[in-house]
C-alpha cells in the first residue's frame, strides 16, 4: 500500500512539475511551438496518476486527490494566462456594467465607452503587436474583437460584475485567476460530495482535479465555462425537480454548452411503462424551471439593451462556421459528406442521441446520458476550443467512462494545431477520439453480456 501510495504521489508530483514549467517555459499563443510537447507530456502523466490512484485506499485517495487538485491549481496560477485572451471580455463586461451600462449595448472600441478604457486593458501602443493584442477603430486592446458585442449570456455577466466588483484595482489577471481556481475546486468538492450520495468511487474525481484541461484552461486562462460546469454538476447530482431545472437553466445562461445536459437530466422519461404520466410530470417541472431561470437571467438586460442582448453570437456561428453553406467544422462528418450536408446531419445525430437517452436513460444516474448527448455533441463539431470540453471532464469525474475524456484531449490537440498552422490535424484529432470512445463502447456492451453469465457459474 506505502508503494502505490508513494507511486501515485510521485506521478502527480510530476505532473505539477510539467504544468508549472508548461505555464512558465512552454511558450504561448504567439510562440505554440513548445507547447505542444508539454501538454503532451502533462497528459500522459495525468494518465498515469488517474490509473495509478485507483489502486490506493479511498481513504488515502480523497486527501490525495484535494492535495493534487489545489497544487495543480496553485500551478495554474503562478503565471498569467498562456494561451486565451478571453478573460480580458470579462474584466471588461465587469467595468462596464459597474458603470451602470448593459455590456449588450456598444462594443468595446465604441466612443460611448472611451471614458471607461485604461492602461491594463488598452495599452498606449502604435504597433498594436503581440498574440493577445487586437487593433479597433482608433484603439489597440487585449480585448479580442473589439468592434463586436459581448457574446456572454446573463448568468456569466453576473459573475464578471461579482468578481469585478470584488477585484482591487491592482489585480487585474490575478483576481480572474483566483475566481476561476475557486470554482474549480468548489466543482473537485461537489463531485467528491456526489460520489458520497450516489455510493460511487470518490477516486474517480481525480480525472477532474488532475485534468490538464482544468489547471491550463479553467485556472490559468480563467474560462468562464467553469462556472457552467459546477452549476451543471450540482444540477445532476443534487437536485431534482424544479431545483435541477433552475440550476441547469443558470448553467445554460452562463455558456449555452449545459444545454446538451439537459437531455441527460431527463433520463428515461419517455421509456415505456408506468409510470409515464408521473416522469412526464416531473419532466415539465424541469423544462418549466430552467425556462423560467433563462427567462428571468435575460429580463434586465432585454430592459436595458433590446435586441442587442444577442450580443455577437449569430455572427460568432457564422464566423465559427457552423451555418448551413460556411461549414469549417463538422470535421468527421465532412469526411464523408458534402459540407452542405454536415451541419445538419450533425443537428439530426444529435436530436437522436438526445431522443435515446430520453427513452433509454437511466433516470438514477443522468451524469451518464448528459455525458453522452455531450460527447457526441463535441465529437460531430468538432470545436478548437478545449475549455468546451471542461463539462465533459467533469461528467466523466461523476461517472467515470473516463474514455470520453479523448474528447477534450482532441481539441487541446487541435487547439495547439491551429496555432501551428497544422490544417490536417483537426480530422485526426477528433478521428482517434471517436475510436477510442467506440471501442470502448463495445468493450462496455461485451463485458455487460457476459456478467450474467459470470455471475450463474459463480
Amino acid at each position: 500500500m506505502g508503494v502505490r501510495t508513494l507511486g501515485t504521489t510521485a506521478l502527480l508530483a510530476a505532473l505539477v512539475a510539467v504544468v508549472v514549467a508548461t505555464v512558465h517555459i512552454g511558450g504561448d499563443l504567439g510562440h505554440p511551438g513548445a507547447l505542444l510537447y508539454w501538454y503532451a507530456a502533462a497528459w500522459v502523466l495525468f494518465a498515469a496518476a488517474a490509473w495509478a490512484v485507483r489502486r490506493v485506499t479511498v481513504r488515502i485517495a480523497v486527501p490525495l486527490i484535494l492535495a493534487g487538485g489545489l497544487a495543480l491549481c496553485a500551478a495554474g496560477l503562478s503565471a498569467p494566462p498562456r494561451t486565451s485572451d478571453d478573460f480580458y471580455r470579462y474584466a471588461w463586461d465587469g467595468r462596464v456594467q459597474a458603470a451602470g451600462i448593459s455590456p449588450y449595448l456598444y462594443p468595446p472600441d465604441a466612443p460611448q465607452l472611451a471614458r471607461l478604457r485604461d492602461p491594463w486593458l488598452f495599452p498606449a501602443s502604435t504597433g498594436c503587436q503581440g498574440w493577445d493584442l487586437h487593433p479597433g477603430a482608433g484603439v489597440c486592446t487585449h480585448i479580442n474583437r473589439p468592434s463586436v458585442h459581448t457574446i456572454y449570456p446573463p448568468v456569466a455577466e453576473a459573475w464578471f460584475l461579482l468578481v469585478h466588483s470584488v477585484s482591487p484595482a491592482s489585480a487585474r489577471d490575478k483576481t480572474w485567476q483566483l475566481s476561476a481556481a475557486a470554482l474549480a475546486l468548489a466543482t473537485t468538492g461537489g463531485l467528491l460530495l456526489h460520489q458520497r450520495r450516489a455510493g460511487g468511487d470518490p477516486r474517480r474525481v481525480a480525472l477532474w482535479a488532475w485534468c490538464p484541461a482544468v489547471s491550463l484552461a479553467a485556472v490559468n486562462d480563467a474560462h468562464v465555462d467553469t462556472l457552467g460546469v459546477l452549476l451543471t454538476v450540482a444540477a445532476l447530482s443534487t437536485a431534482s425537480g424544479a431545483r435541477r431545472g433552475a440550476l441547469l437553466g443558470a448553467a445554460i445562461v452562463t455558456k449555452l454548452l449545459p444545454v446538451l445536459a439537459l437531455p441527460g437530466a431527463l433520463s428515461g422519461v419517455l421509456a415505456p411503462g408506468p409510470p409515464i404520466r408521473d416522469r412526464l410530470r416531473q419532466a415539465a417541472r424541469v423544462l418549466l424551471a430552467a425556462v423560467a431561470v433563462v427567462a428571468l437571467a435575460y429580463l434586465p438586460y432585454v430592459f436595458a439593451s433590446g435586441a442587442a442582448v444577442l450580443g455577437y453570437l449569430p455572427g460568432y456561428l457564422q464566423e465559427e462556421g457552423y451555418e448551413q453553406g460556411d461549414v469549417h467544422r463538422f470535421a468527421l462528418l465532412r469526411l464523408v459528406l458534402p459540407d452542405t450536408w454536415a451541419g445538419p446531419t450533425a443537428a439530426v445525430l444529435i436530436a437522436l442521441s438526445a431522443l435515446y437517452v430520453l427513452w433509454r436513460g437511466d433516470p438514477h444516474r443522468p451524469w451518464h446520458a448528459a455525458l453522452l448527448v455531450t460527447g457526441t455533441a463535441l465529437l460531430l463539431i468538432s470545436p478548437a476550443y478545449y475549455w468546451y470540453a471542461l463539462l465533459v471532464v467533469a461528467l466523466v469525474g461523476m461517472g467515470g467512462r473516463c474514455e470520453w475524456l479523448a474528447v477534450t484531449a482532441a481539441g487541446t490537440a487541435l487547439y495547439i494545431g491551429d496555432a501551428l498552422h497544422w490544417h490536417t490535424v483537426q480530422a485526426l484529432a477528433y478521428g482517434l477520439a471517436a475510436v477510442v470512445v467506440c471501442a470502448a463502447a463495445v468493450i462496455r456492451a461485451r463485458n455487460r453480456v457476459h456478467e450474467p453469465d459470470i455471475a450463474e457459474n459463480t
